[in-house]
């Protein structure tokens, strides 16, 4: 009879036990909600802290990184489609929302959203053409288009301004200093990610999400078994273009100023994929801790070498030994760490490649042939021969 310690409960209508919450399991829970906890005090008191107004600037600059990264994390966490060009939302966000305010007269905070609404309606016919490639052609198709909008920009210099850029009118008045714009930047900044954080944890935990990771892991297969993989693809990827041209709007209001080189650049779509594997692609704050940790390399090396292109390099010497140590990320590395210290091992599910499989469902198979075999072999000994018969 089991006992009120036992660590398996049985669910209503017969169904299979289930392990209860071992004492590691709910320590581990505790020290996540305290670290989530300490983080989330730092981030509130960030702006009071900062000792200048370039330090705050900074934070703002990190949180910006943060907004994009979650954005691309859409379509690159779940489908695991490496798109290197979504420089593109983000500047036609950003172009958007300039020019919803200055030629339409839209009320700054109106013009983000219809810029991000008009950037997910084109995003349709892009996605239904360039979701219908995969691997390298995908990634050569994603960075054709930033190259493209790039050239629009510098060319159409009566709508953009052209090679000299756009004033976007800030939202705040005169009145505000521009200290005062870093503060409430850096909260817009914030309250953007958590809401982009809580969307993408509502799709992982949603049989919408479920299905982007059938996708993930063999889109064939997917397909097969009846996932709607074009819906499902072009689904997903309309919401990263639209949260990345938000970010990309906002952006541009707090920095009031546009150049097309920087908005249509390679290396912001490259930012964005470098910070999502940093922290790790395919967990909730990766591209957060990514964000950070690449934003604030950037402005340090930009700051000590400013004149030169050494930040390139050491950022790029930064994800080398991420990749070499770390291939899953921060967060998956220290999470593996972490269960190396599990107490029982035993509870744990473990993913089994094909030939792990194979192999020991052929020793389940042997084990109970064995008994059977035993047992015919006994039941011949025990019938008599002719001679005992005679």
């Amino acid at each position: 009879m089991p006992s009120a310690s036992d660590t398996t409960t049985t669910t209503p209508g017969g169904a299979a036990p289930r392990a209860g919450r071992s004492t590691f399991d709910k320590a581990l829970l505790g020290a996540r909600v305290l670290v989530l906890a300490a983080v989330a005090v730092l981030v509130l008191a960030f702006p009071s802290m900062a000792a200048d107004p370039f330090i705050l600037s900074v934070g703002v600059v990190i949180a910006s990184y943060a907004a994009l990264a979650v954005s691309w994390n859409f379509v690159g966490g779940f489908t695991g489609y490496i798109s290197l060009g979504h420089a593109a939302y983000s500047g036609l966000g950003g172009y958007a929302t300039a020019l919803f305010i200055t030629k339409a007269d839209l009320n700054p905070w109106l013009a983000l959203v219809v810029g991000a609404l008009v950037v997910g309606l084109l995003a349709v016919p892009i996605g239904i053409a360039s979701l219908r490639v995969r691997g390298a052609s995908f990634v050569i198709v994603s960075i054709a288009l930033v190259l493209i909008l790039l050239l629009v920009a510098q060319s159409w210099a009566s709508l953009t301004g052209g090679a000299q850029g756009l004033r976007v009118p800030r939202p705040f008045g005169e009145d505000v200093l521009r200290p005062e714009q870093h503060e409430r930047f850096f909260y817009i900044h914030v309250a953007f990610v958590v809401v982009a954080l809580l969307l993408w944890w509502t799709i992982d935990r949603s049989r919408f999400g479920m299905g982007l990771k059938a996708i993930r892991e063999d889109e064939d297969k997917a397909q097969a078994l009846g996932v709607p993989t074009g819906a499902y693809k072009l689904t997903v990827f309309v919401i990263s273009a639209s949260m990345t041209a938000m970010a990309g709007g906002l952006y541009a209001l707090w920095f009031g100023y546009l150049d097309p080189i920087f908005q249509f650049s390679i290396l912001i779509g490259s930012y964005m994929v470098l910070m999502s594997l940093l922290g790790g692609i395919r967990s909730l704050f990766g591209p957060v801790l990514g964000a950070v940790i690449v934003g604030y390399s950037l402005e340090f090396f930009k700051v000590h070498y400013g004149d030169s292109q050494f930040h390139l390099v050491a950022l790029g010497l930064l994800l080398a030994l991420v990749v070499l140590f770390m291939p899953d990320g921060v967060l998956p590395a220290v999470g593996a760490l972490v269960d190396r210290f599990r107490p029982d091992q035993r509870t744990s599910i473990r993913e089994m490649t094909a030939e792990e499989l194979l192999e020991h469902n052929q020793r389940l198979e042997q084990a109970q042939a064995a008994p059977a075999d035993a047992s015919h072999g006994r039941d011949l000994e025990t019938v008599p021969s002719a001679e005992e018969k005679r």
